[in-house]
């Protein structure tokens, strides 16, 4: 379908004072997101919350709208509605690929549809499809949240904004997965999908915001409720936002009250038939006179499905247990001595006050410790810095005294590169104190006054080894990250510091989570001596480890328990998992040890509870620890995932909620599509000035370019473009504000998201981009050679192909791994010969678990004899270019049955990123 575009006339807009260059006003507007609806119900220590998004088309023509946003990364997403025309079409929770194939058929048949995702633990994304003209659509997120307690209060938060990401990594070829201004990477594969694009400061029609949390004081001593960010007005138990406020920070709110041990037994039948208010403060840890007692133990460690009904007598019943227990009081125990590594992250994204408030955190972490210490300080943006040349120095006056100097002239600039300084951290933690390749050194630093380089922690010390990350966060390849690091952080306790007024919270919990830490998050200066307190507290020795649960009168369904982690001062133990029996009430035993090796142990007696929400929360930590077992690299449990999902009706990355009007209405999909953009992050700092190089962060560059979207935003007007704000030399990761467009733009249809991969085409610029004139893989680059130049160089990787075929299977997978990266070069080099080029992009999977390792060695070693002319090949002169003849194959190719050899594969779904 062709749409005309007709130009605004001069008397239609007119520009808005004091909005930035490109702002533009209307009288029908040019957001589809009208207003954002919070509503939460705070009961003891879980929060029941409704958000209600309302999107209007303003438009002549029927609309697609997207909106990317965040919710609380600990948050189960239950319940989906979409409502438009007087009609309610309640969503139906899907395997994902499922959920978006029957989306995209509602569209093409005219229907209504929306469709709610998860792209990470606290982003989602949501499409509402076929708005009519003039329409308003409401749809509605239903989810339960746990409130986390330490030092007598509970935190209420709830994130309002994405902020802009770091994306690493290399541009990845063909549609994009989404529409936001950050190319796909093969670091960040889904990066188009979390990178909105963003609004110039002060645009003047924001969305219209309201939040009103409303606290049960049913059982509860509450002494004080604060709000940290925002200005908000009090009315009986209701705690409601002022109205003008803008999405752009966290809603914040800190109730005081005393809790006290507890252990809530929820039997299915009454999590299915109860409502999310009944008992809700049963079980949730608040004061409710639950009692305290003692004693040890431990779930099976067994993997089992849980989401499949294993063989059980048929007189069990199952449910959710929820455990929480106060920790002992803090004894005067000698601590063990400590080996830290303090990692500060001082990349572009850090400017302002968040520069500020790291360098103070990070210089109260080096006074909390002691002569009997050892330490080391990492700055990273695109680079790792030490301030000792000696890796682990002790922790001597004059030593501290020089970390903090040091850290005293950090600022910030550069790209957010945190895979580097985690791996060097843990390099340094596990005995290996030289510096990475490409570390540096603070000149003139090493560890005076008895540094120890070069010697590693020995067992005999028994010393505990702490890593602290101070950062923000922003970074979008979380999962690479866990996936690199995770099983190292055996024996190593990672506490995470996150400062930002909307701060990455989901992969800096995941992080804290993996090493056994606490996340703590600093929205504010004022802010900072509280959390700072926690965090002192914190690195020190946890009072009680090594805990395992027992269970007394029900049976623990392996596998299905939460991570228990330590018991340190003033944060209570929360641990939930599934049991199994028809007693009325049990107990569970927790034991441990405390830091002087004695043993400890306390006995909770459980009660029956009618609350959902604990059999959901449980449901979305079970889920989340399973994806992050599976970002590591274990991808046979993606079916698990899905089955729990769909079991407990949670929401997770490999499912969707896909809400499908059965009432026609209009003809073929939407006309025009538009993503929303989001408000700039309150305290970024967004200038107007566009560089044209970002030092120290090459993927900065690239984002700088606002693009079309891609299958699910097919711009192709560039005069409706906006203008771009880009960010000053080492800024965070740069994406543009911009303006969204007034006019309906020519579209053309959405590819199809399975199957066949449509043809790859070049995203069309809108506004001013630098991104056109940096290189692409492919791209713009003349062959250095011909084929016969790169022969000599085939047969020397040939060669040592054969002599790495000795090494153990992690090793050869790692080796064609980092093969794919040369011989990407090699092709380069040559002018891109297909075959290639299709060898090296299958290399690249060669660490996935389900990748054959025999077979993709095999063609490997076949291809590269051809190439090479070695016995067996066919002929691969000059005249053959392409390296292959027609029809020709290779044994083990990754590709379908019968494809021509160098045929281009299709990506991964982006949610099955690892």
């Amino acid at each position: 379908m062709t749409v005309p575009i007709t130009p605004l006339r001069p008397e239609e807009c007119r520009p808005v004072p004091d909005a930035g260059f490109g702002a533009l006003e209307t009288e029908k507007g040019n957001l589809p997101l009208e207003s954002v609806d919070v509503s939460a119900h705070l009961t003891g220590l879980v929060a029941g919350v409704e958000v209600v998004q309302t999107f209007r088309n303003a438009f002549d023509v029927s609309l697609e709208a997207t909106y990317v946003f965040p919710l609380p990364p600990r948050a189960a997403v239950t319940a989906f509605r979409m409502e438009a025309d007087d009609r309610v079409i309640e969503g139906v929770l899907k395997e994902r690929g499922q959920a978006r194939a029957d989306y995209d058929r509602a569209l093409t048949e005219g229907r209504r549809a929306a469709i709610a995702e998860e792209d990470r633990p606290d982003v989602f994304t949501i499409r509402v499809g076929n708005i009519v003209p003039g329409e308003r659509v409401v749809v509605r997120l239903t989810l339960s949240q746990p409130l986390p307690y330490e030092d007598g209060a509970a935190e209420f938060r709830f994130p309002l904004v994405v902020a802009p990401r770091y994306i690493p990594g290399a541009p990845l070829s063909g549609p994009p997965a989404g529409g936001g201004v950050a190319p796909d990477t093969d670091a960040v594969p889904d990066a188009s999908r979390i990178t909105p694009p963003v609004l110039l400061p002060n645009f003047p029609y924001p969305v219209r915001l309201s939040l009103a949390a409303t606290i049960d004081p049913t059982g509860l001593d509450l002494r004080e409720v604060r709000s940290s960010l925002h200005e908000v007005d009090r009315e009986g138990d209701t705690i409601r936002l002022r109205p003008g406020e803008r999405l752009d920070r966290d809603f914040i709110l800190r109730l005081a009250f005393d809790a006290s041990s507890s252990l809530a037994l929820v039997p299915d039948d009454a999590a299915d038939a109860g409502s999310p208010g009944d008992d809700m403060a049963a079980g949730s840890g608040a004061a409710d006179g639950g009692g305290s007692g003692s004693a040890k133990g431990t779930p099976d460690d067994t993997a089992r499905d849980t989401a499949r009904d294993t063989a059980q007598d048929p007189a069990d019943a199952e449910g959710t247990f929820l455990l929480t227990l106060l920790p002992p009081p803090e004894d005067a125990t000698r601590t063990a001595p400590r080996d830290v590594v303090l990692l500060l992250d001082r990349s572009g994204s850090m400017t302002g006050w968040k520069m500020v408030a790291a360098r103070r955190a990070a210089a109260r972490i080096v006074d909390t410790l002691t002569p009997r210490d050892r330490f080391a300080v990492l700055a990273f943006d695109s680079v790792v810095e030490r301030a000792f040349s000696d890796g682990l120095v002790e922790a001597t006056d004059r030593n501290r005294y020089r970390a903090v100097e040091h850290l005293s002239r950090l600022d910030a600039r550069g790209g957010t590169e945190m895979l580097a300084p985690l791996e060097e951290a843990l390099r340094l933690l596990d005995g290996d104190n030289a510096p990475a390749p490409g570390a540096a050194t603070d000149p003139g630093r090493s560890g005076e006054d008895g540094g120890h380089g070069g010697s590693g922690p020995s067992r005999e010390q028994a010393r505990d080894r702490v890593l602290v990350l101070v950062t923000d966060g922003q970074v979008g390849n979380e999962d690479q990250i866990l996936e690199r690091i995770g099983t190292r952080l055996q024996g190593i306790r990672v506490h995470t510091v996150g400062i930002d007024r909307a701060v990455n919270a989901g992969f800096l919990g995941r992080l804290a989570l993996a090493g056994s830490g606490r996340c703590e998050l600093v929205e504010s200066e004022d802010r900072l001596d509280a959390a700072m307190e926690h965090i002192h507290r914190r690195i020190g020795s946890p009072l009680v480890t090594d805990i395992a649960l027992k269970a007394e009168g029900v049976d623990l369904v392996a596998d299905t328990v939460t991570h228990a982690g330590s018991l340190y001062p003033g944060v209570p133990l929360v641990v939930s998992g599934r049991y199994r029996g028809r007693r009325p009430a049990g107990a569970i035993t927790v034991q441990g040890r405390r830091a002087d090796g004695r043993p400890w142990e306390e006995r909770i007696e459980g009660r029956p509870v009618r609350n959902p929400a604990i059999r959901a929360v449980w449901a979305r930590a079970y889920l989340r620890a399973l994806e992050d077992r599976y970002a590591m690299g274990d991808h046979s449990l993606e079916q698990r995932i899905i089955d729990v999902s769909l079991r407990f009706g949670v929401l997770c990355r490999f499912t969707a909620f896909v809400a499908v009007d059965t009432r026609v209405s209009g003809e073929g999909g939407p006309e025009h599509r538009v993503i929303q953009p989001v408000e700039p992050p309150s305290g970024w700092e967004m200038p107007a000035a566009m560089p044209m190089t970002a030092p120290g962060a090459p993927m900065m560059a690239r984002m700088a370019a606002f693009t079309t979207a891609g299958p699910e935003m097919p711009f192709a007007s560039a005069a409706e473009g906006p203008i771009a704000a880009a960010p000053p030399p080492g800024a965070p990761p740069a994406v543009p504000p911009v303006v969204p467009p007034v006019v309906p733009p020519v579209v053309s249809p959405a590819p199809p998201y399975a199957g066949a991969p449509a043809p790859a085409r070049r995203r069309a610029s809108r506004g001013f981009s630098i991104g056109r004139f940096l290189p692409r893989p492919g791209e713009g680059i003349a062959p250095a050679t011909d084929f016969e130049g790169i022969r000599p160089l085939l047969a020397e990787e040939l060669a040592k192909l054969g002599e790495a075929e000795s090494l153990p299977e992690r090793e050869r997978r790692r080796y064609l791994a980092d093969l794919a990266s040369r011989l990407r070069v090699l092709a380069q080099m040559a002018g891109g010969p297909p075959d290639l080029i299709a060898l090296a992009a299958d290399l690249e999977r060669a660490e996935w678990a389900e990748v054959s390792l025999d077979d993709l060695w095999r063609r490997t070693v076949a291809l590269l004899t051809i190439l090479t002319g070695g016995p067996g090949s066919a002929s691969a002169g000059p005249a053959s270019p392409g390296l292959a003849t027609p029809g020709s194959a290779f044994p083990g190719s990754l590709g379908s049955p019968g494809s021509a050899p160098g045929a281009k594969e299709g990506r991964r779904p982006f949610w099955k990123r690892s």
